[in-house]
């Protein structure tokens, strides 16, 4: 399924990444990490689908698991004790607070995960290849290096398996040497694909001054309304966190802000900001679909 949020400006994709990483990265309020996981997941699911499903099944929910265990072992802070491991008090404070931890790296990695997916590299370089265009094209340029390099090396080693070259095959030496091998092919293949790309940003004229790049962004009404309405989020959620909105305590004991109008218009306001690509995507599947069915209703009337 097409992402219609990864159609709108560069600029506003990454306005919008970088508030909802560092907004999950500071704020513990349980309200607003349940919000950020759920509109992360969703996000994510919505844009790889099954792999998202099996990756956070098997990576995000152990890590989640293993940080919540981990910290009351290590951090015997607060004042409701529950029982003692080893001497060590494991206190209630401090289990919640591993498992608000485990929520919150999980929410950062979800986050990036979608941002890999939104944020390629023709839109990096496009917001920073005038302000930094060596650092942007290296950035750009390592990203389309990375995936490439797993795509040869699976190549290189199906061939060599195929002649029986390699490491799973033969003794300990020949498997080493054929793991030496495989590299010193790669290492070659990367050299030579070095060499290539530097002849042809030669050819095409990188570095010389006054040299124009072509692009196919354009900053037009609609995200114009987007940015707007993302702006206006973004100075609400703010603010409430300004004003301690969002506030809450692990220790020594557990205790959040009270909940005011003020708190309910910023939990609002940041789950928003955290659905504002599937609401986008609803829109734009629910347009879709009128449009279909008025085209229908357009064409039974005219075979009529």
């Amino acid at each position: 399924m097409n992402d219609t949020f990864g159609t709108y400006h560069p600029i506003i994709n990454f306005i919008y990444f970088c508030t909802v990483i560092l907004l999950g990265m500071f704020i513990m309020h349980p309200i607003f990490l349940c919000t950020a996981i759920i509109g992360a997941f969703t996000y994510s699911v919505f844009l790889n689908g099954k792999k998202a499903v099996r990756f956070n099944l098997i990576f995000l929910l152990p890590m989640m698991v293993l940080v919540s265990i981990i910290n009351p072992l290590f951090n015997h802070r607060g004042m409701t004790i529950l029982f003692y491991f080893r001497d060590n008090p494991i206190t209630m404070e401090s289990i919640v607070y591993g498992i608000f931890t485990g929520i919150m790296f999980a929410v950062i990695i979800l986050w990036f995960s979608c941002y890999n997916e939104v944020m390629t590299s023709d839109k990096f370089i496009y917001l920073f290849g005038k302000i930094i265009p060596a650092l942007s094209l290296i950035f750009s340029m390592v990203l389309r290096f990375i995936p490439r390099f797993k795509e040869q090396l699976k190549i290189v080693y199906n061939a060599q398996k195929c002649i029986g070259r390699d490491i799973s095959s033969g003794t300990f030496l020949e498997r080493m040497y054929y793991g030496i091998k495989i590299f010193s092919i790669m290492i070659t293949w990367s050299l030579e694909n070095s060499i290539e790309t530097a002849d042809s940003m030669r050819s095409r004229g990188y570095g010389l001054r006054g040299r124009t790049s072509f692009s196919i962004y354009r900053f037009d009404s609609r995200d114009t309304v987007v940015s707007v309405v993302l702006i206006m989020l973004i100075i609400l959620v703010i603010s409430g966190i300004l004003l301690g909105e969002n506030s809450i305590i692990f220790f020594p004991l557990i205790k959040t802000s009270h909940i005011t109008i003020i708190s309910v218009i910023v939990f609002i306001a940041y789950f928003l900001i955290c659905f504002l690509p599937i609401i986008l995507n609803m829109i734009e599947i629910y347009i879709l679909k009128r449009n279909k069915k008025s085209g229908d209703l357009d064409v039974s009337v005219y075979n009529k």
